[in-house]
């Protein structure tokens, strides 16, 4: 058969049209097989990105480690005993550790989640207050609308300056009113502005983000009198390794530079944003190939129903294919002719359900885009791969659904046709 012509169209479509509400029900199944495959998979991925958004934008490859009490005895320690992390602990670690790219010890004023009494002129607002170091903002990023972050000079010479929150501008600052370089009070201490941020996070984690103050660390310790004290360490691990391999690398040295027994549990308290994300991302790779399952059972159960539908339109056009048969058509012809039937037929289908789920999932997409509080559910969409993946899916499965009807009209013989 001459593809390239129209005449072989043109008989396709005869074909087709001879009963259409039957060949609109026998592709049916294989277009909502592809259209489920799309979305269920577009869903998968936008429960991602908003599960991943809602977490807020930290570096997938961080943890944070924090000193608490433990809960065995050691080399004559008893237990209970409160574990404090010191500035020499981040120096063994920089030393000492072989997963870590760097190691950001971080303390605030309060403790987690505490609020301060801040000032400028007469305004006040109860605010977060932070002692980094410069590399944070490798860990937890945000955005510098004004000014400058905190630099390694600031730490050195122990510079009392300040990067406040976009929200916290708004509360200490009037909107025409220069905020580089003024001045403010925390806990009566006073600290240059030297530079705005904002975050990069979302939702509530995005509020408290922007309503917090960063100063060196070396000058919160000093102004409020916290000594070599750390709070927590904040981790960047390096971008080949596991997160809960850094982490174990990590509790071992502190447990052997602390003295708590390496088979205390409670010693020291850790969150893995590292191994956040790869749990994560193994459940919803899991979900997004039982989302392909699922949707490729729906498609061969439509590619069945066309299989069907084609040993029934060969028994009716016995007579047809004997003719051609008797006219020379070989059965090589007669098997190409009932298999690009049968794959037309599936390809048109797939076709026009990949159109509409791809329609549907970028109809869902504007929406969320528009809608003022979509949850943790974010950009729907589906992959390249993915696509072709369902494609060649779908026209494998139609390829096979050829097989039994061409061999169902090689059976035919030209003699016994004629005489139906």
């Amino acid at each position: 058969m001459r593809w390239w012509e129209r005449d072989p169209w043109l008989e396709l479509a005869q074909v087709f049209l001879r009963n259409p509400f039957r060949t609109f029900l026998s592709s049916l199944g294989v277009g909502w097989g592809l259209f489920m495959i799309l979305i269920t998979v577009g869903a998968s991925n936008g429960l991602e990105e908003g599960v991943k958004a809602d977490m807020g934008n930290r570096v997938k490859n961080s943890a944070f480690i924090w000193g608490k009490s433990t809960s065995m005895a050691y080399k004559g320690y008893p237990r209970k005993r409160k574990i404090e992390l010191t500035s020499s602990d981040v120096e063994y670690l920089v030393e000492n550790a072989t997963t870590l790219q760097a190691v950001a010890p971080r303390n605030q004023l309060g403790g987690w989640r505490g609020e301060n009494n801040v000032t400028h002129d007469l305004k006040s607002a109860a605010c977060g207050v932070f002692g980094d170091v410069p590399v944070y903002k490798d860990i937890d990023p945000v955005i510098v609308t004004e000014g400058r972050y905190i630099n390694q000079r600031d730490l050195d010479d122990r510079r009392k300056v300040a990067v406040i929150g976009t929200r916290v501008r708004q509360s200490l600052f009037s909107r025409d009113e220069e905020v580089l370089g003024s001045h403010i009070q925390i806990q009566g201490v006073n600290f240059t502005v030297v530079g705005v941020f904002k975050s990069q996070q979302t939702g509530e984690d995005a509020e408290e983000s922007e309503n917090s103050i960063f100063t060196p660390y070396t000058t919160f310790n000093r102004a409020f009198h916290m000594g070599d004290k750390v709070g927590w360490l904040s981790l960047l691990i390096k971008e080949d390794v596991r997160g809960d391999t850094a982490v174990a690398e990590v509790l071992r040295l502190l447990k052997a530079q602390k003295s708590v027994h390496p088979e205390d549990p409670r010693g020291f308290g850790e969150w893995s944003m590292a191994e956040i994300h790869e749990e994560m991302s193994t459940v919803f790779r899991a979900f997004r190939w039982v989302s392909f399952v699922f949707g490729g059972l729906a498609l061969f159960a439509g590619v069945i129903g066309i299989m069907n539908i084609m040993l029934i339109t060969v028994k009716e056009r016995t007579r047809e294919l004997g003719v051609r048969r008797a006219l020379g058509a070989t059965p090589a012809n007669i098997v190409v002719q009932i298999m690009m039937e049968t794959l037309t037929l599936t390809i048109l289908a797939g076709l026009i359900g990949g159109i509409f789920g791809v329609f549907a999932l970028n109809t869902l997409d504007s929406f969320l885009v528009t809608a003022e509080d979509n949850g943790i559910f974010r950009h729907p969409h589906i992959t390249l791969d993915v696509l072709l993946n369902a494609l060649m899916t779908m026209t494998i499965l139609g390829a096979l659904a050829g097989v039994l009807p061409a061999l169902r009209a090689l059976r035919i013989q030209p003699v016994d046709a004629l005489r139906t």
